[in-house]
């Protein structure tokens, strides 16, 4: 069975990957896996500049398929913030709940009403020959007042999807993953992928 590599070690996204590719003729492997340590300077201006600059490195540095992703959350009040920075918004070290603290400062005088923000995923897919091909998922919400929920990570607490009238941490973690960024693009690379299958690119 043709591997493919899932470039992260976060391992919230490997579970999530692992269950929207199910049933694919693959065999997921990790960075771990393979004891890949290098990592890719995110020197990208968009979030997909970003997957595709990971997608190509670690194809080449594999020698296989490679998915990589990245993704971050857009807050329209702050012009965009945090943008392709949304996992370094609070400084080098800082957790999820430092995140959500600066985040939650600096909106200390927006109305619920002006709060609109959204979740971007996007991922990119790479084979050691230097073919790329990119996929895009988005989810609009709401920053919340206060963080609400235990499941998820990340800005989850704070992100109310009014849909769901819940925060994406207060949604099980199935329900989530249906309706998610990531899902969506994962959703949509499981079809590059298909294809990939069937052309005998993997």
């Amino acid at each position: 069975m043709p591997s493919l590599l899932i470039a992260t070690t976060n391992q919230n996204k490997l579970r999530e990957y692992a269950a929207i590719f199910a049933g694919l003729p693959l065999e997921l492997r990790t960075l771990r896996d393979l004891g890949i340590t290098d990592d890719v300077d995110e020197t990208g201006a968009t979030f997909a500049e970003n997957a595709r600059l990971k997608a190509a490195f670690y194809a080449a540095r594999s020698g296989l398929p490679a998915l990589a992703d990245d993704s971050g959350l857009e807050v329209h009040a702050l012009g965009g913030e945090p943008g392709v920075r949304s996992a370094r918004y609070a400084g080098p070290g800082a957790s999820d709940a430092d995140r959500n603290a600066l985040l939650l400062q600096k909106l200390a005088h927006v109305p619920f009403h002006a709060r609109l923000a959204r979740f971007v995923c996007a991922i990119a897919l790479g084979l050691p020959d230097g073919t790329l091909e990119d996929v895009e998922g988005s989810l609009p919400g709401v920053i919340d007042m206060a963080p609400r929920g235990t499941h998820g990570f990340g800005y989850d607490p704070l992100f109310y999807v009014l849909d769901e009238n819940a925060t994406l941490a207060e949604l099980p973690p199935e329900r989530k993953n249906a309706i998610s960024h990531r899902a969506q693009a994962a959703r949509a690379a499981r079809v590059v992928l298909e294809r990939w299958v069937a052309q005998g690119l993997l």
